[in-house]
């Protein structure tokens, strides 16, 4: 399998966003990804989709849409959308609708910020997902790095400090959007987990103070989603954006933090009786499974079954455990990084049946 770095989630002056799709793509290359969705509100952005750059520095730019209902109040329920290929936001009123287009229309759906909290000091509102009705999505955006900032705005001091030290602003994904995810995994759920930047580039002013809320650069350096692929890109945009989409669509995936120590490398994978997994894959527990986990560096990590842990390494790159009992299985590893414990990988389950 070949290893992927995307970051997706991020907006253009077409909504809200600071940053054209040309400047977005240099960012994106600067910062040695390797694709970008870019995801405006309401709006599908027909024609910027390919690659930027050349040789070894290019980037392959997506475009999708976040959509949601621009008449309620507050303006809950943000979807993405990738890989539809078509306006979608006359279906925003109704989300089980909307997920329902997505699949007609052969996309994928994932449903941003789950929990996006509210910032009273700076008038903002909790913006988090409500309709937990819905059926037939592809996943959640498990971390949301903007939504994360915005949890960290409790008056004007705060938001000074983190504008100014981005970095200390990373932890991991909200709690609750964890128990969440376990919650709809253990339901028999495949929900596919994905991190997002929600890149805007905003332009921050207080008082005589100005500064942008954040560069993209540093976005794509910080919260990614890694995919595995079973084939190279080849350099033409939309076979490779295929590629991008059914990775996406199967779980190939896992989010990583990699503002602290890259990612890339990370591994997760199930051996059975003549068969092999990947995260996102199921496999059978007849005559047992072996687990691998190989980490980039040695630190800890968390073997996490149905929601539970069930075994914690410390200080290990390579972890193996057997196991004869069914259950979704998925990994968590940490680290610190300027002197707290953060989260650093979050993969997708393997699903031992």
């Amino acid at each position: 399998m070949y290893e992927y770095i995307v970051n997706l989630h991020m907006h253009t002056p077409y909504s809200d966003g600071q940053g054209t799709h040309q400047e977005i793509a240099q960012a994106a290359i600067k910062a040695g990804i390797d694709a970008v969705i870019v995801t405006d509100h309401n709006v599908w952005v027909k024609g910027p989709e390919g690659y930027y750059g050349e040789g070894e520095n290019k980037i392959l730019m997506l475009v999708g849409e976040e959509v949601h209902d621009q008449t309620r109040n507050p303006q809950k329920n943000h979807m993405l959308i990738f890989g539809a290929g078509k306006e979608l936001a006359p279906f925003a009123k109704d989300p089980q609708r909307l997920i329902d287009a997505v699949n007609d229309a052969g996309g994928l759906a994932f449903l941003a910020h789950p929990h996006d909290p509210a910032a009273p000091a700076f008038k903002e509102s909790d913006l988090s997902w409500e309709d937990w009705s819905i059926q037939g999505y592809t996943g959640i955006e498990l971390w949301n790095a903007m939504s994360e900032f915005k949890s960290h705005l409790s008056g004007k001091l705060a938001a000074i400090y983190y504008a100014f030290n981005p970095a200390s602003i990373a932890h991991g994904p909200f709690e609750i959007v964890l128990e969440k995810w376990n919650e709809l995994l253990n339901q028999g759920q495949r929900v596919v987990a994905i991190g997002g930047s929600d890149a805007h580039a905003m332009i921050g002013r207080m008082g005589p103070l100005t500064r942008i809320l954040f560069p993209y650069e540093f976005h794509f350096s910080a919260v990614n989603t890694h995919i595995f692929t079973p084939q190279p890109f080849s350099g033409d945009a939309v076979g490779d954006s295929r590629i991008v989409i059914d990775a996406l669509r199967k779980g190939h995936a896992f989010v990583g933090y990699d503002l602290p120590v890259s990612t890339r490398g990370f591994r997760f994978t199930a051996q059975g009786l003549g068969t092999d997994a990947w995260v996102g894959d199921e496999i059978p527990a007849e005559n047992g499974v072996t687990l691998q986990i190989k980490l980039p560096i040695r630190t800890e990590c968390n073997l996490i079954r149905n929601g539970k842990v069930i075994k914690t390494w410390q200080d290990r790159e390579a972890n193996t455990y057997i196991t004869t009992d069914p259950g979704v299985y998925r990994v968590e590893a940490f680290l610190f990084y300027r002197g707290k414990r953060r989260g650093w990988i979050y993969s997708n389950p393997i699903y031992v049946r």
